[in-house]
């Protein structure tokens, strides 16, 4: 067990590449080329996967659309699924005097409002969600393919961790752009009595009071927040899938049923949800707080929230992000099995980069 657990401590998705090659095995060439061979490396079966076929080619117009369409589902979906507890969130972190926990968040909106009560602001969040959901996976798989080809085949494996990271922020720079109208008014629909129950009537209304500035005001504070929770969302998922099949799964991907694979990926979506949640947890309490008042800025907000403030609602974020983003992957990878994507398995050393450290002859 022990071992086990230092195995996927070590393979952590910031490991440096030279400290990953160590543990591979992989620095240098072997001292003894005569001696004993060591265990056989999993073959991933290549050969199995070329024969599969798809129904269009790796990083082709195609491909990204129907990436983009699985984004659209996987986050639109996803987030409108959970609106309810979006709502005592975003509440218990504008107004924690009245909403003290989730449960008593819960509770008081029951009562107050009913159950449609807790239906508050779903249309803004699927329709947000939805444009985000394309962006984010969307431009992530271009952005991915770019980098890759920009660095080349052996530095795209050696800093693989850094490549999902710059893929995964890029994308989600344009992603916030698309979200941040949308979230504006959800937010102001569900922190603001009074203000409007509809996105019909709550978007002309913040149009008519400050114009477009009241839907991208909040656009630098869902920076703040989004960029560093994709890029962990993305990263982490990516380096955990590469350790349960490495340290976990006792087969190969390519001798896993696409049920198994799918079963990988939900985990590593877990997994890689907490770490998003509590990343990105202060600045989603400045984006509720800043989108319900009016003339405040990120900096002020932050500091009259103060440390224990822009924690608020952090258990009720963690089981929201962590579902959310393990369904995400989920529903995301299930697209593409259905629609018969390329789904390229956990990256491998390049043939080239071996030959240069000495593993192979």
């Amino acid at each position: 067990m022990y071992s086990s657990v230092a195995h996927l401590a070590r393979a952590n998705p910031f490991n440096a590449p030279h400290l990953q090659l160590v543990h591979d095995g992989l620095a240098g060439p072997r001292s003894d080329p005569a001696g004993p061979p060591g265990p056989p490396r999993r073959s991933r079966n290549l050969a199995a996967a070329a024969v599969e076929e798809y129904s269009c080619e790796y990083g082709s117009a195609k491909f990204y659309a129907l990436c983009g369409f699985g984004g659209v589902l996987s986050c639109g979906l996803t987030h409108t699924a959970v609106v309810p507890l979006d709502l005592v969130k975003c509440r218990m972190q504008v107004d924690p005097q009245k909403y003290k926990g989730i449960f008593n968040g819960f509770s008081v909106t029951l009562k107050e409002d009913g159950v449609r009560g807790l239906a508050k602001g779903w249309a803004p969040t699927f329709i947000g969600y939805s444009l985000q959901g394309l962006c984010k996976f969307g431009f992530y798989e271009v952005f991915k393919v770019l980098y890759s080809n920009m660095l080349g085949e052996e530095n795209a494996y050696l800093w693989r961790t850094s490549l999902y990271l710059a893929a995964s922020a890029s994308a989600e720079f344009f992603a916030d752009i698309a979200l941040a109208p949308m979230e504006a008014a959800k937010v102001r629909i569900q922190t603001q009595p009074g203000y409007a129950n509809t996105l019909r009537d709550a978007a002309p209304k913040m149009y008519k009071e400050e114009g477009l500035k009241a839907f991208y005001k909040g656009v630098a504070p869902l920076w703040m927040r989004q960029i560093p929770y994709t890029m962990m969302k993305f990263a982490c998922f990516e380096r955990t899938v590469e350790a349960l099949y490495k340290f976990v799964v006792p087969k190969p991907r390519s001798e896993c049923s696409k049920p198994e694979q799918l079963v990988v990926t939900f985990v590593a979506g877990y997994i890689a949800g907490v770490f998003c949640a509590i990343v990105s947890h202060p600045a989603d309490s400045v984006v509720s707080v800043l989108n319900k008042e009016k003339g405040s800025s990120a900096s002020q907000v932050l500091k009259r929230l103060g440390f224990r403030g822009v924690w608020k609602g952090l258990f009720a974020r963690i089981i929201m992000i962590g579902t959310l983003t393990a369904l995400q992957w989920f529903i995301y990878d299930s697209v593409k099995v259905y629609f018969r994507l390329p789904r390229p398995p956990p990256p491998e050393m390049p043939e080239s980069l071996k030959k240069k450290l000495g593993y192979t002859q």
